[in-house]
């Protein structure tokens, strides 16, 4: 059975499901960059999930979901999900593993080369909606149509996946002081708690949200899932309205705090990312970063670690960023 619905995977679950992860691609890398650490004057681990096969930390999760999928409903012939890019390239990745069908939908104005990849690797791709929202809606519908399997953005298997890399982060680094995790929809997020529950670290882990698509930070402040419009345009995999009820009491429990970047800090950071490792790093992907150099001097001399989760960058983003520095 999967993991029960009100509780993050424990540590045999995450095990499990590191198994089904490194069964179709190696352990990501975790670095010390000695530019980075002068620029923030503490000790600072990378976890590169720029280099999964996508390119994204979420082709773990669609690893998980699709071998229950494949173990427990032989039957369905095929999946339905929104994105804005990495969640769908996770799900054609593992579904053409795995011999299904796959159908993604994004909003109006999605990525470019993020569609490319999508379609790359099988998807059928179709552009409905002004947002993740809308196309989520959209979604259901086209499920419902062909008697596909609604694939939802937040599920406890894609939790169980995501939560593979923070284990191996936690494994490779040691305890750290501090976590610095982008919240899209929140499996990431729920992933490194998870991880951090499951091995009985004290990590504090702070949750970063675009200061454009703040619907977690104003929910944070009031206590009640507060829909916000999303405007930012560079951190897409952070453009959520609206917060997941689901991943919800999770963050609430595990994060210590959530942080706000705006899209030039997000900028600043992918610009030093670049100079300083060479690695190209998308908004989302670079928003980690963000909040540890907006907060640098908070934990000066401590033990800090931000996942790189995509480096799904359309190159004329990239090339608008390097050249505002």
């Amino acid at each position: 059975m999967s993991p029960a619905a009100d509780s993050l995977p424990d540590l045999a679950e995450l095990e499990r499901a590191a198994t089904i992860v490194h069964a179709a691609m190696p352990a990501t890398p975790q670095y010390r960059w000695p530019l980075l650490e002068d620029r923030l004057q503490t000790e600072l681990w990378c976890k590169h999930e720029n280099h999964s096969p996508v390119g994204a930390f979420k082709v773990r999760g669609g690893l998980v979901y699709f071998e229950r999928l494949a173990r427990e409903r032989p039957e369905v012939r095929g999946v339905v999900s929104a994105t804005r890019g990495n969640h769908g390239q996770s799900v054609g990745f593992a579904a053409q593993r795995h011999g299904r069908e796959s159908v993604i939908v994004v909003p109006h104005g999605n990525a470019l080369e993020k569609n490319r990849a999508m379609r790359a690797l099988g998807v059928e791709l179709i552009e409905e909606g002004r947002d993740f929202a809308e196309s989520n809606e959209v979604a259901d519908r086209i499920a419902a149509e062909r008697s596909f399997e609604r694939m939802p953005s937040f599920h406890m298997d894609l939790v169980a996946g995501v939560g593979t890399y923070a284990m191996e982060l936690f494994r490779a680094a040691g305890e750290l002081d501090v976590l610095y995790v982008p919240i899209g929809l929140g499996s990431g997020a729920c992933g490194c708690i998870a991880a951090r529950d499951a091995l009985g670290l004290r990590t504090e882990i702070v949750g970063v949200v675009s200061s454009l698509a703040p619907a977690y930070a104003r929910s944070w402040e009031t206590g009640t899932l507060t829909a916000v419009e999303s405007t930012t345009v560079l951190a897409d995999g952070m453009a959520c309205r609206v917060p997941s009820a689901a991943a919800w009491p999770h963050l609430r429990r595990g994060l210590s705090r959530i942080v706000e970047v705006t899209d030039e800090e997000v900028a600043g950071a992918m610009r030093a990312l670049f100079a300083d490792t060479h690695n190209a790093i998308e908004g989302a992907g670079a928003a980690g970063l963000a909040a540890a150099m907006q907060e640098r001097g908070r934990y000066h001399r401590k033990r800090i670690g931000v996942p790189l989760c995509g480096g799904n960058v359309d190159s004329a983003v990239m090339a608008k960023v390097l050249s505002a520095d």
